[in-house]
């Protein structure tokens, strides 16, 4: 693709989330509107590039959107009363008339807003994810079907049944106040982590990473710190995403192949991502309380800064996942914190621990505490046990490379006995 396509790509993007907010502000009709302003976006995508970008982009989107919802609504003779109340709600001059690239009205963006609207508590953790990455991020629904190795039509679906439940449960663009605000921003970093998360490593397919899900992320998590600037977890969250992902680069080998942390060669690390991570970093944690993704961060600084495996701080880490427990528990930290325990005490303390994890259902079979465990064992030099605890857990595992890693691991280990 050429610089401008990226480019035009990129703006539009941008733009996604501002057209639609406009529209459902204007209008109020979500799912019409989506449909509208993705109509939009595909003609402006086929016709920048060639004719030039608009003088305003973002109000030449919002015109050919209005209009595109009109034509749609005009073509259902079933929803006849809906094209009534927008005629009567928008005069015909203001539809047809000015050219698509005048200046808005208003430059009011609804960013926010359609966030909160897109992380609705009516909907699913997956729907959420979906409505988001269109509705916000600006893809496609083939797009997004790719990247979660999905069909097309399933993730179509999805995303409808989504929009139909925003409808029924009378979802606006009124941006919610107190409480509900500060639980509503929650989910909206939770959406925004697990996207990440999914592009970091993949939970099915032939590859560890998809790139472009943790790319939005980012992206949308920067847009998200603009705007609510003074928001510690966001600003946690982004430092992160930013420090996880500067270690993309060495994750892999060039056939694909997981190259685990204590191997990676660090000077792949992108030391960019890393600087920008550690000083969001240090000027969030000192404006008070500390959340569970400020934490996490901290974690990962601790990681980056560290110029080899054995040169990790591990008793800070042991620290922060401390104070993590008790500000964000869950079983993943729990594994986690584990790992930290048998860096600074033994393996065989943290064994003792993982017994316990085990008894947690979530947690039992899960390919990652089985991985850990094989891990401990090969330290403490059980290899046979080792070697079963690696291909129990490949079996249990869905990510192809992961699965040909802990085979190998196992393999080696069979080998060496």
């Amino acid at each position: 693709m050429t610089a401008g396509h990226h480019g035009t790509e990129d703006l539009l993007r941008e733009l996604a989330p501002q057209v639609l907010g406009a529209l459902v502000r204007r209008y109020g009709v979500f799912d019409a509107c989506e449909d509208a302003v993705q109509e939009a976006l595909l003609a402006a995508a086929l016709r920048w590039p060639e004719a030039g970008v608009p003088d305003n982009p973002r109000g030449w989107l919002v015109t050919v959107a209005s209009r595109k919802l009109v034509d749609q609504i005009r073509s259902e003779s079933a929803r006849r009363r809906r094209e009534d109340t927008l005629a009567l709600a928008t005069p015909q001059a203001e539809l047809l008339s000015h050219p698509a690239d005048r200046t808005p009205e208003t430059d009011r963006d609804d960013s926010l807003a359609l966030l909160f609207l897109c992380c609705h508590p009516a909907l699913s953790p997956a729907s959420r994810i979906a409505l988001t990455l269109r509705a916000v991020g600006g893809l496609t629904t083939a797009q997004i079907a790719a990247a979660f190795l999905v069909p097309e039509a399933t993730m179509a679906q999805r995303i409808s049944r989504a929009k139909q439940s925003i409808r029924s449960s009378g979802g606006s663009l009124a941006m919610p106040e107190g409480t509900d605000r500060t639980e509503r921003l929650a989910e909206v970093r939770h959406v925004l982590y697990l996207i990440f998360n999914e592009g970091y490593t993949a939970t099915d397919g032939a590859d560890l990473t998809v790139p472009e899900l943790s790319a939005e992320a980012i992206r949308l998590t920067r847009m998200l710190h603009r705007l609510v600037p003074d928001d510690a977890e966001t600003a946690g969250l982004l430092a992160l995403l930013l420090l996880t992902d500067a270690r993309r680069p060495a994750r892999t080998r060039g056939d694909g192949e997981l190259v685990p942390l204590a191997e990676q060669d660090r000077g792949l690390w992108d030391r960019a991502l890393i600087a920008e991570g550690v000083d969001l970093l240090s000027r969030t944690l000192p404006r008070g309380q500390v959340g569970p993704y400020q934490l996490q961060a901290a974690v990962a600084a601790v990681h980056d800064e560290a110029e080899h495996a054995d040169a990790t701080d591990w008793p800070q880490i042991l620290a922060l996942y401390d104070l993590l427990e008790r500000t964000g528990p869950n079983p993943m930290v729990t594994l986690n914190r584990i790992v930290a325990v048998a860096m600074v005490h033994g393996p065989a303390a943290g064994l003792d621990l993982l017994t316990e994890l085990a008894a947690d259902r979530r947690m039992a079979r899960h390919h990652r505490l089985l991985a850990t465990r094989a891990h401990l064992l090969e330290f403490l030099g059980e290899s046979g046990a080792a070697a079963d605890a690696y291909r129990e857990a490949a079996r249990r595992t869905t990510s192809a490379p992961e699965r040909r890693y802990l085979t190998a691991r196992a393999r080696r280990l069979e080998v060496s006995a």
